[in-house]
């Protein structure tokens, strides 16, 4: 279902892909072709109809460590053609399945804005956390300085943003970075759990459509969000997924889903 990847380790089970950023040896720093792989990789998961949610982790100790500051000095300096500080091809609330960040160590930069692209996000408590670009010269990138806002607030975006300070995972989620804090050892396993729930027992139109809605809204008025709602509901309440829902309810067992995992209203 998915290639082999050098920077990469994937693994797909019960509805659920594990995407593993693997470059321990530079802590999972983004280099070596990592950014393309990982667009290949989160492609190739979206236009797959049997997963059903995505989870984005680390090989330990750390998460990513962001950006590969291998060639030292030159690392911000010499961009090369076609730069875009977007910092990956595919952005990740552009999916249409759930991308769990299981974030089981440092996060740093780049490594930080990649998992605010996520829809869920769990950290490690004792890891270390910052968008520390300003302190590097450059600043924060992954659209950072769209996400942070929304998510929590412009004060805090701002602290978090121009100081570049680091901060563990308590105080992450304090921030509204995230919705639960936890041991490192405990990250990884909670986000499968939370993943494999979903791919079981939630309608995989339903999940799509309400993605795309919860992040368009950020762009789009109170009356336009209600326009969007009742036309994704009355295209999912002429599904037989709609029926399904409720009959399984009912009869106390496992829903058997007919629907792909798209926007209804997208077609």
């Amino acid at each position: 279902m998915l290639p082999e990847y050098r920077t990469l380790l994937t693994t797909v089970h019960a509805g659920v892909a594990t995407v593993t950023l693997n470059r321990p040896e530079r802590r999972n720093a983004v280099g070596d072709g990592m950014r393309a792989e990982l667009a290949d990789a989160l492609t190739r998961c979206d236009v797959t109809d049997e997963i059903r949610a995505i989870v984005l982790t680390g090989t330990g100790p750390a998460f990513c460590a962001g950006a590969d500051l291998g060639a030292g000095a030159n690392t911000f300096s010499t961009p090369g053609d076609g730069f875009s500080a977007a910092g990956f091809a595919v952005p990740v609330w552009a999916l249409s399945k759930p991308v769990i960040a299981a974030i089981n160590g440092h996060a740093i930069g780049l490594g930080l804005t990649l998992a605010l692209q996520c829809d869920i996000r769990f950290f490690a408590a004792d890891a270390r956390y910052g968008i520390v670009q300003v302190r590097r010269g450059v600043v924060g990138d992954a659209y950072a300085h769209w996400v942070l806002p929304r998510l929590v607030g412009i004060a805090n975006a701002a602290e978090i943003l121009l100081t570049g300070a680091t901060f563990d995972g308590d105080r992450a989620v304090a921030l509204g970075l995230g919705s639960r804090v936890l041991p490192a050892e405990e990250v990884l396993p909670t986000a499968l759990q939370v993943a494999r729930d979903i791919a079981a027992n939630t309608a995989p139109m339903s999940v799509a459509a309400s993605k795309r809605l919860l992040w368009d809204s950020f762009d789009l008025t109170r009356e336009q969000v209600g326009t969007r709602e009742t036309e994704i509901h009355l295209k999912l309440m002429a599904h037989e997924d709609a029926a399904e829902g409720v009959r399984a309810y009912l009869q106390r067992r496992a829903p058997r889903w007919t629907g792909r995992p798209v926007d209804p209203t997208q077609d």
